[in-house]
């Protein structure tokens, strides 16, 4: 598979992945991106392909909503060819459509950036980790193609997320790795109790969301690819 071009990378890039879908990816994202700008970082965000509920409002879809917060047009964040109206992992949505099939590569190929230092860009993922993202490869793919500074996966912090953290994480090995548990409340005895095995049980460097917003920003802007995670 062609490699990207190094030159045409972001000062920083960061991949946002899920553990599945409705986990928050976009919301978690959106946040880091307004968090790094107040911070005076330059900021663009990328969607790869996107797909979604052909009677949703362009302004609710995942491009739409983390343009909003990078300050850029929907159709830069996701080209227009990779908009699937159809509620399905992309290369089957665009297979629904009848629509030409794609590779991680092409995908990768119309990932364009701005010019110019302290550029932390942001690539949101689409469903899980291993769910199809093109015809030849899932998001797991897609980050080893790319080589990211650092994988933020979004959790659930209820019910199903060690289990679904683990599973996901197990498809990472040896990418700087954040976990973010979604939604979570300190008062929630359950939250806790995931975020404590993780942390401990399981060596997963862990932030939560709302509340370690500002701590996220952080390993996003200095994790490296010599920090492996568990």
């Amino acid at each position: 598979m062609a490699q990207p071009d190094p030159a045409t990378k972001p000062e920083r890039l960061v991949v946002v992945a899920g553990t599945g879908t409705e986990v928050g990816k976009t919301w978690v994202g959106a946040a880091l991106l307004r968090t790094l700008r107040d911070a005076g970082w330059r900021v663009a965000a990328r969607k790869p392909a996107q797909s979604y509920a052909p009677d949703d409002a362009p302004s609710s879809t995942d491009a739409a909503v983390l343009g909003l917060a990078s300050g850029e047009p929907p159709t830069t964040v996701c080209v227009a060819h990779r908009w699937y109206p159809v509620p399905m992992a992309p290369p089957m949505a665009a297979r629904a459509l009848g629509r030409p099939p794609f590779t991680l590569a092409e995908l990768a190929v119309e990932l364009e950036w701005p010019e110019g230092p302290g550029l932390v860009g942001l690539i949101e993922t689409a469903g899980g980790v291993r769910s199809p993202l093109a015809d030849d490869g899932d998001t797991a793919d897609l980050v080893r193609l790319l080589e990211p500074d650092a994988v933020v996966l979004v959790a659930d912090a209820g019910l199903g997320t060690i289990n679904a953290v683990r599973s996901s994480a197990a498809a990472l090995v040896g990418e700087p790795l954040v976990v973010v548990l979604n939604r979570f409340a300190a008062s929630n005895e359950l939250h806790e109790a995931n975020r404590q095995w993780l942390v401990e049980r399981d060596g997963f460097s862990v932030v939560v969301v709302p509340g370690d917003e500002a701590a996220l920003a952080e390993f996003a802007t200095r994790a490296t690819r010599s920090w492996g995670g568990p």
